[in-house]
């Protein structure tokens, strides 16, 4: 993270996150660290590499995908080509997520957002947007 600055650890929804992804699909491999992203689950049938992302509601969908496509991304960078699903095991919902040639043109824009945003010399102004009210960052928008 840029600057070091992680969400508050201890944001009752990053908590129970972290209940749900323990308890839930307990027979498929968990937490892969790869240099400063950690796969929830991973799926390796002979040439077919699966990797999971386990969310807690789809509320979120757009962002969870984009935070998928990241890590497959990444491991393509590695030379692993993988295909990911998210996983929402309170809705019983999967969703199929491919790294398609649109897929990655729109992450490596969001990708230069970024790094134009970290490389600024101050933060944009904050912006109260719905996702505010239980964000885990939100104290540091906000205080």
């Amino acid at each position: 993270m840029s600057r070091q600055i992680l969400p508050d650890q201890d944001h009752p929804f990053l908590e129970i996150g972290r209940l749900i992804d323990n308890d839930s699909y307990e027979r498929d491999r968990k937490k892969i660290e790869l240099e400063d992203i950690v796969i929830d689950l991973i799926k390796i049938k002979e040439d077919n590499v699966v990797i999971g992302e386990v969310k807690k509601s789809s509320r979120a969908e757009e962002s969870a995908k984009i935070q998928l496509a990241y890590y497959l991304y990444r491991l393509k960078e590695a030379g692993v080509i993988a295909n990911g699903v998210l996983l929402f095991p309170k809705e019983k919902k999967r969703i199929q997520v491919e790294l398609t040639p649109d897929l990655e043109t729109e992450l490596l824009k969001i990708i230069n957002e970024i790094e134009i945003t970290i490389k600024s010399d101050s933060p944009p102004p904050s912006k109260k947007i719905k996702y505010c009210t239980n964000c885990a960052y939100r104290e540091f928008c906000w205080s």
